[in-house]
């Protein structure tokens, strides 16, 4: 692979993390409207940017002939169906803590969102945990529990963003479409839901959509590109950079949201979670370092030695 390409994938990676820290801001516009509201006209809007999208890249028969494929296969039908309620968990699940003040809460999800990556791939896919990665999930542990002892209440918002995220990765998996046929694969099986909540909403008066202003309407309408621009900026990154310096490009997203929650949204940051935010940053650097070239030389290389004296 090219520099350039390397290169071009970083800063499409980067900018899609950068695009997602930010992400907190664009909620916070619609603190006014309930999280149920905003989830729905993300998944309707999501959808139609999509088909607007296939529609101007060309791949419109791609994504016809891909749903053809899915409605012959039963298997790939279940695991799309389920990738979907999980992004839909996982997306509900933030926007209500974002906008009620749990921003750092939910930044720490994402944080040990890789680590639940791992015990996942060890009960499902059978993969056997190097010396790295269970220092890194133990370490994780001690963070997640410093927490659930000092505040009396388990971080339910973090493990629920980072479970529905890591079982939404392990179900796509199975799913092998391009990015984009995906994305609104995903969304068309949940718009119809979508659609009917918002005109039940509309037929009982409690709608927020065309009642509340140009602004929030916008919002709302523009929840679908804000969704699908960091996806498909991450899809195209993706495909271009090594694995290890996406693991670390991940943890931008993070940051930020955890930067806004202290410093811009005044949200309450204790020594204690900062003890436990050690744990887990301790945890990611070990994660991350095993996964870089350095690390893998330097085993093969004590492999070697350990070799060359038997």
């Amino acid at each position: 692979m090219k520099k350039t390409d390397t290169k071009k994938g970083a800063v499409h990676a980067g900018f899609s993390y950068f695009l997602w820290g930010l992400l907190p801001i664009y909620w916070k516009f619609l603190d006014k409207v309930n999280a149920q509201e905003i989830l729905t006209n993300r998944i309707f809007w999501s959808f139609v940017f999509m088909i607007v999208v296939l529609v101007i890249t060309k791949k419109w028969s791609l994504f016809v002939t891909t749903l053809k494929g899915f409605a012959e296969n039963k298997k790939q039908m279940y695991f799309l169906t389920i990738a979907s309620l999980l992004i839909s968990v996982n997306w509900f699940v933030y926007i209500w803590a974002v906008n009620s003040g749990h921003m750092i809460e939910a930044s720490l999800g994402y944080y040990i969102n890789p680590l639940i990556s791992i015990v996942l791939g060890m009960i499902v896919l059978k993969e056997k945990l190097t010396v790295a990665q269970l220092v890194s999930f133990l370490l994780a542990t001690i963070g997640v529990v410093i927490i659930t002892v000092s505040h009396g209440v388990f971080p339910w918002i973090a493990i629920s963003l980072a479970l529905s995220f890591g079982l939404y990765g392990l179900a796509k998996k199975v799913i092998h479409v391009e990015s984009s046929v995906g994305l609104t694969l995903e969304t068309m099986v949940l718009a119809p839901i979508a659609a009917i909540y918002m005109i039940y909403l509309f037929l009982h008066g409690t709608n927020s959509l065309f009642i509340s202003g140009w602004r929030t309407d916008l919002l709302l309408m523009g929840a679908g590109a804000v969704t699908a621009i960091p996806l498909l900026y991450f899809a195209k990154g993706a495909q271009k950079i090594p694995l290890s310096l996406l693991g670390f490009l991940q943890y931008i997203s993070p940051t930020l949201t955890l930067i806004l929650g202290v410093f811009v949204y005044q949200e309450h940051f204790s020594k204690i979670q900062l003890l436990s935010f050690m744990f887990i940053w301790a945890a990611l650097v070990i994660y991350s370092l095993s996964k870089t070239k350095l690390f893998t030389k330097r085993k093969v290389k004590i492999s070697n030695e350990k070799t060359a004296a038997l």
